[in-house]
């Protein structure tokens, strides 16, 4: 992100003078874990089943969090709910902004999606371009009957007329202001966390 700026009311900051501070923590690793539950079964009964339903998680952190949504449905309906995974890297309109270099990871999808319930998961909704790349992508794979998106977190500020069927939590923020989702698998820990960019100096 070196070298971009962005502006707050009549400032103007660049964000290789940026650093991070955390606010405070949103969600435990108990909080996160009871949140999926409701979700699985928010989705197992909105979808009438599990019968046609997969789960597609988008990398990174979307991944584990649909494969702890499976797990918990078959808990509930004793069924294994397919799990694929989805970059949407090359799909995304802001590629230049996010990265100098796009760092490329394999999609694996191994099972037809056309006339599935496909749920796309995804750890922050934020602007909704996450989403529409991954809606792209999911299209370049088949004809799903229905695709749903479920995050754990709304942080708001959209850009694009795309909402969440399932959250786990809706979250207020600023712009200046970062939702970080940390789990196990990725980081290490189980934990979400409201931090926010702040200048050098202050």
């Amino acid at each position: 992100m070196a070298g971009q700026t962005f502006s707050l009311g009549k400032l103007c900051y660049d964000y290789a003078t940026m650093r991070l501070i955390e606010k405070q923590q949103l969600m435990s690793a108990a909080e996160i874990d009871r949140t999926l539950q409701r979700l699985a079964h928010q989705i197992v009964e909105k979808s009438g089943g599990t019968r046609h339903l997969a789960l597609i998680g988008i990398r990174r952190r979307g991944v584990p969090l649909a494969q702890r949504i499976a797990r918990a449905m078959r808990g509930i309906d004793g069924v294994e709910v397919p799990v694929g995974t989805l970059d949407i890297t090359l799909y995304r309109d802001d590629l230049s902004k996010v990265a100098p270099q796009a760092v490329l990871q394999s999609s694996h999808i191994a099972f037809p999606v056309d006339s599935l319930d496909l749920v796309l998961v995804d750890d922050v909704l934020y602007t909704g371009r996450t989403t529409r790349a991954a809606l792209d992508a999911l299209f370049d794979h088949g004809r799903p009957r229905r695709i749903q998106l479920c995050v754990l977190i709304d942080r708001g500020h959209r850009e694009l007329p795309i909402e969440a069927g399932f959250v786990g939590r809706t979250i207020h923020t600023t712009n200046n202001e970062m939702i970080e989702v940390k789990l196990q698998e990725t980081d290490g820990a189980d934990k979400v966390l409201l931090a926010e960019r702040v200048a050098e100096g202050q």
